[in-house]
């Protein structure tokens, strides 16, 4: 199969050198190396620049509202869990408005693979300060700089008992890829946020920042993502961003714990009633 496949006929929209274009190319080249067709796939978006995937990557989709795409990924994942779920959030729409569902979607543990668009500020709506803005950050809705610290989603999922917890960088789209296919093979919830340039609003975030500032965990030859000790200290540690697989353990999935079969997914299910049962279900009320 080639990447060519998941292609839809629209060109993106995204503003030219956005980090979106390398996480598009990441997640075709993931779906080919795992020989994926279209119809084993689902992309829950949310509200943001992200949000447009669907309109461009040949698979199932569903734009969900602001901060609701992991309830919506969770219950395509219970209804057919036979399909490969992946929900894409910007750090607004997963880490702002939509953060009690992160939290209780990670230590669920349902096999969802959820990345995050971090590029640290919101850009659909012009650049204000996002969750994930470093202090001091200066925007049109911080004038004077921010005066929060900033949100660190993987180390904020770790505490919530994620299984795998996972950080790439859009500008090395090979390297993301490989991350993505280890989450899609996972059984349970796998985070994968993506440092992504804003190239028009985030003048301090650029792609040459983020190279000088990040640094490959698997070029640790000590470093173990099953040691959570050793992924809690690396998150912890201040200087460079760690990315890559930081961390990793095998739990039982929530459709695995809470489906009678997931071989017989709900979504194929016989969901008629006949009219004697319904007439008996209505007297129950009367």
């Amino acid at each position: 199969m080639k990447k060519e496949a998941f292609y839809h006929l629209e060109d993106p929209t995204w503003c030219g050198g956005c980090g979106l274009y390398g996480l598009f190319t990441s997640l075709k080249k993931a779906a080919v190396s795992l020989r994926i067709k279209p119809e084993q796939l689902v992309i829950v978006t949310g509200i943001g620049c992200h949000g447009r995937f669907n309109n461009y990557f040949k698979c199932y989709g569903f734009h969900a509202l602001h901060g609701r795409t992991l309830p919506v990924a969770t219950g395509v994942k219970l209804a057919n869990p036979g399909l490969g779920v992946l929900a894409i959030s910007g750090d607004g729409d997963a880490y702002s408005i939509g953060l009690s569902h992160f939290i209780h979607t990670a230590r669920k543990n349902i096999s969802v693979v959820f990345l995050v668009v971090n590029n640290r500020t919101y850009a659909l709506t012009q650049g204000q300060t996002s969750p994930t803005s470093q202090q001091g950050y200066v925007s049109i809705s911080t004038p004077f700089g921010s005066k929060e610290q900033p949100l660190d989603g993987p180390q904020l999922v770790l505490s919530a008992g994620a299984t795998f917890v996972a950080r790439g960088f859009s500008g090395d789209s090979s390297h993301l890829a490989r991350l993505i296919e280890k989450g899609m093979k996972h059984k349970g919830f796998a985070l994968i946020e993506v440092l992504s340039p804003c190239v028009t609003h985030n003048k301090i975030n650029t792609y040459q920042w983020f190279r000088e500032n990040t640094y490959k965990l698997e070029e640790e030859p000590s470093f173990n993502p099953k040691d959570k000790m050793a992924a809690w200290k690396r998150l912890a540690k201040d200087g460079k961003i760690p990315i890559g697989l930081i961390f990793q353990e095998e739990k039982p999935s929530y459709e695995s714990l809470v489906l009678v079969n997931e071989e017989r997914p709900l979504a194929f299910g016989d969901l008629k009633k006949d009219i004697q049962s319904f007439g008996k279900i209505l007297e129950e009320f009367e």
